[in-house]
């Protein structure tokens, strides 16, 4: 069987049949569901994190310790396939992740698409 991060399994000797994902409309090479670099919606959408909005204009290496936390409680407490459209969402209200919560972020989205 051969899947990749936008197909269903497909079975050996099916060459050429690719069944997207439920979730992907198999349309791009890259999902744009999972995609943090597809904004093509500028609609921003909040993942109760409004709060973070006070951030914005901050950059990603100069968050206090406290403030970091109040990004991390907002990233664990929203289901995996919630996180790169979250990321998307700081993208474009403007607020900058905290460097210290990339590699966390970048490990989970990297997850959900293998």
């Amino acid at each position: 069987m051969s899947m990749s991060n936008m197909e269903t399994p497909v079975a050996e000797g099916s060459e050429g049949v690719v069944i997207p994902d439920a979730e992907c409309c198999g349309m791009h090479e890259t999902c744009e569901k999972d995609s943090l670099l597809a904004a093509v919606s500028k609609d921003v959408e909040y993942y109760d994190d409004e709060e973070l909005d006070r951030f914005r204009g901050i950059p990603s290496d100069e968050f206090l310790p406290p403030e970091i936390e109040e990004f991390r409680y907002v990233l664990y407490t929203m289901r995996e396939d919630e996180v790169a459209g979250w990321v998307r969402s700081l993208q474009l209200r403007q607020v900058e992740l905290p460097d210290e919560l990339k590699d966390e972020v970048f490990l989970i989205i990297g997850e959900r698409r293998q």
